[in-house]
């Protein structure tokens, strides 16, 4: 199990303020939109908008953050994009307070945090590869995904109860505060960093370099499209089930936690079976199985209804869905760091998030117009349906390519 390996003391506090983060951020699983369906009183279309917007947006203001990332030390770069996410995050709670709180703010808001989002991310993905040898790659991203979901697990039903007793926003308050925490986490970090492949600052050839890694590697290319669109699909179902269940069957906050949290534990399971998968029966074979066996589960939540009927119906969808996420994910991680050079993987992950969180924008907005005419049950139905042919996406053919050595990556070994 990839819990008995040791990966070192500075991977220890990295995963720490990795896990503080993402207690936070699953503690406020689900805020904006409930802030616009119980305090602003937004329909169908404007939960979606909101959804879509942030991501979008995002997305694009994030693009020439690649190669900025890239030839700038790793660390600093965490830290100022977890204190821009805390300020940003609680600007909302103190404009409730105020009686100011505005649907406007929450889209800025969300643009914020989305942009600080993809910049983090592709900088602690660089940080890791050079912290962590190539061997164990695979062991460190289990970890994280396990992190993930187990605070998936816990943090919705802690954050329903939270609304319950201290009001629709605390949640948001709580997120803000956790990327406080992990920016103190990184910034206490003092493991090796190699320097940035060079200095002066992004050239204009660099703004597309990870776009062509990312579509021209035969084994990255159908993996990048893939996620792109089955993340699309099942994310533009987030909104549309948030005010089919809250709106339209009345479930209490605290139930709709429930249902997106009791299932995490199958990502727990799946995230810690990944290494043993992968060592028995190979990387390709791993990732297309579970990405084809993931496709299969969101069409149920379509049958949701009221009730404790309803709610064990988008449990049981939920396990299976998130059972093969955690096996599948951090498989992923992996063979996307494996073959990125140390040189451009913030462009190539920056790229990886913009393409994700356009697609998810797009979809998401698509949904929502789609939700307005023909009802939330049946723009869910129409998602998972075509989740079906997303296997077809997935890589034919194994990964033929070796892992580059160590050395020959630059890769510095754990202290």
């Amino acid at each position: 199990m990839t819990g008995r390996r040791t990966l070192g003391p500075h991977f220890e506090r990295l995963w720490a303020a990795y896990a503080v983060s993402s207690y936070g951020t699953w503690l406020g699983f689900g805020a904006f939109p409930l802030i616009a369906v119980l305090v602003l009183r937004c329909g169908p279309a404007e939960v979606a908008a909101l959804a879509a917007t942030g991501r979008a947006a995002g997305a694009v203001a994030a693009l020439p953050l690649g190669p900025w990332v890239e030839f700038h030390r790793k660390r600093p770069v965490m830290v100022a994009m977890d204190l821009t996410r805390c300020v940003a995050l609680l600007s909302v709670p103190a404009a409730y307070a105020l009686g100011r709180l505005t649907y406007v703010q929450l889209l800025a808001v969300s643009v914020v945090v989305a942009t600080a989002g993809i910049a983090f991310n592709a900088a602690s993905g660089a940080y890791v590869k050079a912290l962590v040898p190539p061997e164990d790659l695979l062991v460190a991203n289990g970890r994280f995904e396990a992190t993930t979901w187990t605070a998936t697990m816990v943090g919705p039903p802690l954050g329903g109860a939270a609304v319950g007793v201290f009001g629709p926003v605390a949640t948001v308050a709580a997120d803000a505060v956790s990327h406080l925490l992990s920016a103190l986490g990184i910034r206490t970090l003092k493991g090796p960093e190699p320097r940035p492949a060079r200095t002066g600052g992004p050239r204009p050839g660099d703004l597309l370099a990870g776009w062509r890694h990312l579509l021209g590697h035969p084994s990255l290319r159908p993996l990048f499209l893939n996620a792109v669109v089955v993340n699309g699909l099942i994310m533009a179902g987030e909104p549309l089930l948030a005010v089919l269940l809250l709106d339209r069957y009345g479930y209490a906050p605290w139930q709709y936690g429930l249902v997106f949290a009791v299932p995490c534990a199958g990502g727990l399971v799946g995230s810690r079976l990944a290494h043993r998968l992968v060592a028995r029966f190979g990387r390709h074979t791993t990732l297309r199985a579970a990405g084809a066996l993931r496709a299969c589960w969101p069409l149920g939540l379509a049958f949701a209804g009221p009730g404790v009927p309803g709610m064990v119906l988008v449990i049981v969808v939920q396990f299976g869905l998130v059972t093969c996420c955690g096996v599948f994910n951090p498989v992923l991680a992996t063979c996307r760091l494996d073959h990125t050079d140390p040189g451009r993987v913030a462009r190539t992950l920056t790229a990886w998030s913009v393409g994700s969180s356009t697609g998810i924008a797009a979809l998401t907005a698509l949904w929502g117009l789609l939700a307005a005419v023909t009802g939330p049950r049946a723009a869910l139905a129409a998602a998972g349906v075509l989740l079906l042919a997303t296997p077809l996406l997935l890589p034919r053919r194994g990964d033929a390519e070796p892992r580059p050595p160590a050395e020959a990556a630059g890769v510095s070994r754990r202290p």
